[in-house]
């Protein structure tokens, strides 16, 4: 894609995009063949790194179980379900196959490209974006954006001057990942132009706990149900979230799919329910209600069996010992020979067991960030500002963040082509907002 080292400033464009990620980049290629002049700007050397290591650097490009449900942040669910019908997975699928990304779906509901390569999906983007006229400004720091009142233009001051456009699209993204160039910016941006952000956090990132038994455990993956509770007691608190799924035992705590799941709703309640509790299931088959229906099925069955024999039927040796540790048990007392107080210390190891999580990983570790500009001042139908005409917004920078599985470059594909069409229409011959100068100007 080519760069222009504008040689002279100041520059004029119809629609400019902050950032040059996977939100970006849709939104350019978009606004770009409906027509409009489109100017790309990122500050890195090489754009769309996210895009690069995402997936184990094959890049999770969407899932096929697609809903709002699997999105939050203040009125995500809502506001997602009108991006995604106005631009759909299977559209996304579509657009992928015709500019040479052919994709597959694997067990786990994930698409990834056929050539399990990121950098496929980035080079195919890139270069759709060039064919359809978009110019790529990268090393390219934009320092402010402004409404210039003398001519109805947005102002973007950047490391190269200032540039003036009729639109602009805010894809600056978030602040999860920094080596790949995200630090929050785009914050700044919106917040100087009055825009309310939801307080961030990271999210999808591994969760720290202060157990000192599960290290012993690291680097054993299994199934489990992860709940975070209201109050240390599973039982009687309310329950916040929930997931099943695959997880990670780790030096510093817990990883995998649920916990990357869980972390988002962990940071976002710790503040406010100081109590806020991690507690796993470690035989998440057992349906909530029928734990005591399985313990009494399994106590009768390994009743002359030491605690430790009975606890390897289910789990390695290494983790079978963790939770007898836990639980304060001696492994070789026969199982059928717990008193009810030992009975219930290893009933809540298996189905109850509070994990001592305290903290998330932070930014550099996490895949997505929480929080950001607030969608109740974005319109769905367009993505734009409530408070400014011309302004748009897309991807990360927005109080939307999806579960693991390609949810959250779902989202990146569908609000970048909603804000990208917004934006290029802004542009037309014709439209009814007037702009100041005219479109031949640019």
């Amino acid at each position: 894609m080519n760069e222009e080292l504008f040689p002279d400033f100041p520059l004029q464009t119809e629609v400019a995009i902050i950032g040059a990620g996977a939100a970006g980049l849709m939104a350019a290629i978009t606004a770009a063949r409906l027509g409009a002049r489109v100017h790309l700007f990122d500050g890195a050397k090489k754009v769309g790194a996210k895009i690069i290591v995402s997936g184990g650097q094959r890049c999770n490009v969407t899932n096929i179980a697609v809903t709002p449900a699997r999105f939050h942040g203040e009125g995500a669910p809502a506001f997602v379900s009108r991006i995604l019908r106005a631009y759909s997975p299977e559209q996304t699928r579509r657009f992928f196959e015709e500019i040479g990304v052919p994709l597959k779906l694997e067990e786990t509901g994930k698409y990834f490209p056929v050539s399990d390569s990121s950098r496929q999906v980035l080079g195919a983007l890139l270069h759709t974006a060039h064919r359809a006229g978009a110019v790529l400004c990268s090393q390219t720091d934009v320092t402010s954006v402004e409404l210039d009142p003398s001519t109805d233009a947005w102002k973007i001051e950047t490391s190269r001057g200032p540039v003036f456009a009729r639109s602009v699209i805010l894809a600056t993204g978030g602040l999860a990942l920094p080596k790949s160039g995200s630090n929050g910016r785009g914050y700044n941006f919106a917040r100087a132009l009055g825009h309310s952000i939801i307080s961030t956090t990271p999210a999808l990132t591994p969760l720290f706990s202060s157990d000192v038994h599960y290290p012993l455990a690291s680097g054993i993956t299994m199934p489990v149900r992860l709940r975070l509770h209201a109050e240390n007691d599973a039982r009687s608190s309310k329950k916040l979230a929930s997931y099943d799924g695959s997880f990670l035992f780790t030096h510093r705590g817990f990883s995998g799919p649920v916990a990357l799941n869980l972390s988002r709703h962990f940071a976002h309640h710790r503040p406010k329910v100081t109590t806020a509790t991690v507690f796993a299931s470690l035989l998440p088959d057992v349906e909530e209600g029928r734990e005591a229906q399985w313990w009494h099925e399994f106590a009768g069955r390994f009743a002359k069996k030491m605690v430790s024999t009975a606890l390897e039927t289910l789990f390695s040796a290494k983790l079978a010992g963790v939770i007898a540790a836990r639980a304060g048990l001696i492994g070789s007392l026969p199982l059928g020979r717990l008193s009810k107080t030992q009975t219930d210390a290893l009933k809540r190891e298996l189905f109850f067991a509070p994990l001592g999580v305290f903290d998330v990983a932070p930014y550099d570790k996490a895949e997505t960030t929480a929080g950001g500009v607030a969608l109740a001042e974005i319109e769905p139908a367009t993505m734009q500002s409530r408070l400014h005409k011309g302004l748009f917004f897309a991807g990360e920078v927005c109080d939307v963040d999806g579960e693991l599985g390609g949810f959250n470059f779902q989202w990146a594909w569908s609000s970048g082509v909603v804000a990208g069409r917004a934006a290029a229409r802004r542009c037309t011959p014709g439209s009814s907002e007037k702009f100041g100068v005219e479109r031949a100007d640019f």
